[in-house]
């Protein structure tokens, strides 16, 4: 038999208060409560591991629907419109709807969508690239929701995430350059710094860069950039213009840069791939149909998603590594920009 879910009166009788006050606490109203009795209140749910019955609300509404929250940095991206997409497809498949909020890297959005979604009553939070993980998370851990955070995130946080091996895709991109394609001096383009990047994932491209750089050692240059496509375009061709000699292999670190990057490269009066070989990462179905097509390192966005929402709706003990990140292997599509014949070329 499971143990009783701790009820409201539990938690009112360990705190020494009245049921009303634990009510206002959890629903932060309608009434004011004093910090001391509030931290009183907050003390004793933590110790009966009380959370909300959710369950008793979603009763009271016109559907057996459940819901969840998604948060995205940018839903324009291909990788993110993809985990966002079949995260709303496994949400439903278990009886929950997904509402998506989309905060454009800013910190300010992220927290803003956080404390909605908390406000109309979601039954967990899965974060997709968080900008500001810690205030996310103390959001959540005040309204007694499960936040899951998918694929990375910025802030010092120790917290599981769920997403693919990125340092291992830095490596393998590099590793298929110098092995497969004998190229003796690769560079690698993306920003990693703060000074560099604003709006952008640069903690993802300063893993990626990490495993370029266990493969390529003193061989390898990095372009740093701001991660937008006009940056990349800018960054790469002053490159060209300067170096001694163009690099026999380019590694481009997200793939809102890949196209850009590779315009500059042509511009330079330099041939893809015979000049320079070309990975990037995350590349879109759509790439196939591109005058050359990407070579890239794609992660496992099923199972990603599937891990991910388990995580949230499942009980924890039914996953043993629920409390350590899990970083999913990645592989490598070959495809024209790297000199290799593209696995789809003639397939779509």
């Amino acid at each position: 038999m499971s143990a009783k879910r701790p009820t409201l009166t539990d938690v009112a009788e360990r705190a020494g208060t009245s049921t009303a006050v634990v009510s206002y606490v959890m629903n932060n109203g309608p009434r004011p409560v004093s910090d001391r009795l509030r931290a009183r209140v907050l003390a004793a749910a933590d110790e009966l591991d009380y959370r909300p019955d959710r369950n008793a609300r979603a009763l009271r509404r016109p559907r057996r629907w459940q819901q969840i929250g998604l948060l995205v940095p940018d839903m324009t991206m291909p990788l993110y419109g993809a985990f966002a997409g079949r995260i709303e497809i496994e949400a439903r498949a278990r009886d929950h709807l997904t509402m998506m909020g989309n905060t454009g890297f800013d910190p300010e959005r992220e927290l803003g969508f956080a404390a909605a979604f908390t406000d109309v009553g979601i039954d967990g939070l899965i974060v997709v690239g968080a900008v500001d993980a810690v205030a996310t998370s103390e959001i959540c851990a005040r309204a007694r929701i499960p936040v899951v955070w998918v694929h990375n995130i910025r802030g010092q946080l120790e917290a599981p995430i769920v997403g693919g091996d990125h340092i291992g895709a830095g490596r393998l991109a590099a590793r298929h350059l110098v092995e497969a394609h004998y190229c003796a001096n690769l560079v690698f383009v993306g920003g990693y710094r703060a000074a560099d990047v604003r709006h952008g994932d640069r903690e993802t491209v300063a893993q990626r860069f990490a495993g370029f750089a266990e493969v390529t050692g003193d061989r390898g240059t990095a372009i740093r950039t701001d991660l937008t496509a006009a940056g990349a375009y800018a960054a790469v061709s002053a490159h060209l213009r300067t170096c001694p000699e163009p690099p026999h292999g380019m590694v481009v670190g997200t793939n809102a840069q890949s196209a850009a990057a590779m315009r500059a490269v042509t511009d330079a009066g330099l041939r893809i791939p015979r000049d320079v070989r070309i990975v990037g990462f995350d590349g879109d179905t759509a790439d196939r149909f591109g005058q050359i097509t990407l070579a890239s390192v794609r992660q496992p966005i099923d199972t990603i998603t599937r891990r991910a929402l388990a995580r949230l709706l499942d009980p924890p003990h039914d996953d043993p590594a629920a409390g350590r990140s899990v970083a999913m292997d990645v592989t490598l599509d070959v495809g024209e920009s790297c000199g290799c014949e593209s696995r789809h070329s003639g397939g779509y």
